[in-house]
């Protein structure tokens, strides 16, 4: 279930009882459309699944509480430390927001929004379509992520089954909802990436590493050979 499954159900329906009003001419078109350019491999780096999933056995947690994946769903979710890395295990819901597009824009996400938490180098938006990134929640109550050493390029290992893929955090989410990255990123993992109707209930693993950026944050090659480097380093500690 989307994270915002509770909002986007009361959009759909008003939808139903509200007449219908279509967007200006040059909206994006409510067509099929080819997948984005997927990142070059979901098994990059010399890194393997195995080898970061048995470094990330067990937890030590750091939130002072839980979180839920979803709506309504209940708050068994911790966020977990060891030296050099921070993680947690839940589902991925697909964040379409950022710089629109031919997947990601108003007409296929009832809840799209045109910005992201964090910005390209240039000052535009990140596009969900292209970039691998996680979402990390708000800072609460339950975990302030920045006094983890966790902020915007912040590199992630990303672990689905026995593939592994390099993202970095891009965006921001619910205060008290984890589990969510971007089109590029579930569509690499080989999960459904629709916004609405995509994401997974299967088990993700993501491994953040403190201190460890990808310069300029929107270059995914720079991700690849900083988290490669970082998991390495990890895997090796533990």
């Amino acid at each position: 279930m989307h994270p915002r499954s509770l909002a986007l159900a009361a959009v759909c329906g008003a939808a139903l009882l509200a007449p219908a009003s279509l967007p200006p001419a040059s909206a994006e078109p409510n067509t099929p459309q080819k997948p984005a350019a997927a990142p070059p491999s979901v098994r990059e780096g010399g890194v393997g699944a195995a080898a970061l999933l048995a470094a990330v056995r067990g937890c030590r947690q750091i939130s002072h509480g839980r979180y839920r994946s979803d709506d309504g769903a209940r708050a068994d979710i911790p966020v977990c430390g060891r030296r050099g890395a921070v993680y947690w295990k839940a589902d991925l819901d697909v964040d379409c927001d950022g710089r629109p597009g031919r997947h990601c824009n108003r007409r296929t996400d009832p809840l799209f929004l045109n910005a992201t938490a964090h910005q390209q180098s240039d000052g535009r938006q990140l596009s969900a379509e292209r970039l691998p990134y996680v979402v990390v929640p708000g800072a609460s109550r339950i975990w302030k992520p920045a006094r983890s050493g966790i902020r915007g390029g912040t590199v992630a290992a990303l672990v689905h089954r026995d593939k592994v893929l390099y993202a970095v955090v891009g965006d921001t989410g619910p205060a008290d909802l984890i589990g969510e990255a971007s089109y590029a990123a579930a569509r690499a993992l080989g999960i459904d990436p629709d916004p609405v109707r995509g994401g997974t209930a299967d088990d993700v693993t993501y491994i953040l590493f403190p201190g460890t950026t990808a310069r300029p944050i929107e270059s995914h090659r720079a991700a690849v050979k900083a988290g490669e480097t970082a998991a390495r380093k990890f895997v090796t500690a533990h």
